[in-house]
């Protein structure tokens, strides 16, 4: 180790080292993720029917065809639909949820791990929870709903309430990571700032709009851009709850890259509407770069 102008450089032999180390997870990288996005661009490019001896190059035709496609569209409204009715609200709860948190009441180390414990579960697992508990015949919320005078919706069935249904059950899995990180975010404001607000006289609703909110401006994006990420990958919940149904009206871009690789085995196609995903993907993570470009005195 050589320590040239205050700089730490390292020897050859901890260059070695530090490569040997790397190498397992760099392999990893390489042959599950590197690779496999590099061939799934290749195929966008073909006609890869697993169904075919041959896979011919078409060039864009995959996107072409995508464009036209009503379905895929379809896809793309559902997943509309489900990051504005999941992102906003879930934010909201979240950031509520936070407040309360950060406040020294007894008992708030139990009240942060019931809210956290979804986002430690599979939503595969809680997904089927879920879908029980929304049975019409045997769920306890249909149980609960006639037991108090209240009509009992076919939730998963109904192509008005399946999607709300997902959303719901979306946002109870999620609203713990975000209040985590929002309460690091509030735990980093300063006390100082409260306490000068209040000696000169701001009530907690204008503590919060002119102290809580400016300084969470950060975290809140972050928040934000995440949110608006997952919600477009969305795929677990739908998969297990409702396959997509019913009529398409749960069907997300995802699940319809699944139904399209899997199902209908036209590899080819299904990875042009993920590149297509991967575009939208990076076109948001380019907003959120943007968005997070805050002068000093912001």
């Amino acid at each position: 180790m050589n320590i040239v102008q205050g700089r730490f450089s390292p020897s050859r032999k901890q260059k070695r080292a530090a490569f040997f180390f790397l190498l397992p997870s760099m392999v990893i990288l390489i042959l599950f993720v590197f690779w496999p996005i590099l061939n799934s661009l290749w195929l966008s490019f073909h006609h890869w029917s697993l169904l075919d001896a041959t896979h011919p190059y078409v060039g864009l035709d995959n996107y072409r065809k995508l464009v036209h496609d009503g379905r895929f569209w379809n896809a793309a409204d559902k997943t509309l639909y489900f990051t504005l009715g999941s992102v906003p609200l879930g934010i909201v709860l979240s950031l509520g949820l936070a407040l309360l948190a950060n406040e020294p009441l007894r008992g708030m180390g139990a009240f942060k791990a019931v809210y956290f414990l979804p986002v430690l579960t599979s939503f595969a697992i809680i997904s089927i929870i879920w879908s029980f508990l929304l049975d019409p015949d045997i769920g306890l919320l249909s149980y609960w709903f006639k037991e108090l005078g209240l009509p009992s919706n076919d939730w998963l069935r109904s192509t008005t309430w399946a999607m709300p249904a997902v959303i719901m059950v979306a946002i109870w899995k999620n609203v713990g990571f975000n209040m985590v990180i929002l309460l690091a975010g509030l735990q980093s404001i300063s006390p100082s700032l409260y306490e000068a607000a209040r000696m000169d006289g701001a009530g907690p609703l204008q503590r919060f709009w002119r102290i809580t909110l400016p300084s969470l401006r950060q975290t809140l994006l972050f928040v934000v851009i995440i949110s608006v990420i997952g919600s477009f990958q969305v795929f677990d919940q739908v998969y297990v709850m409702t396959r997509g149904g019913p009529l398409n009206s749960t069907e997300t871009i995802v699940y319809y890259i699944y139904h399209q690789g899997f199902e209908l085995l036209d590899m080819g196609y299904a990875s042009a509407i993920a590149w297509m995903l991967f575009v939208v993907v990076l076109l948001i993570t380019l907003l959120q770069l943007k968005l997070f470009r805050f002068n000093d005195i912001d």
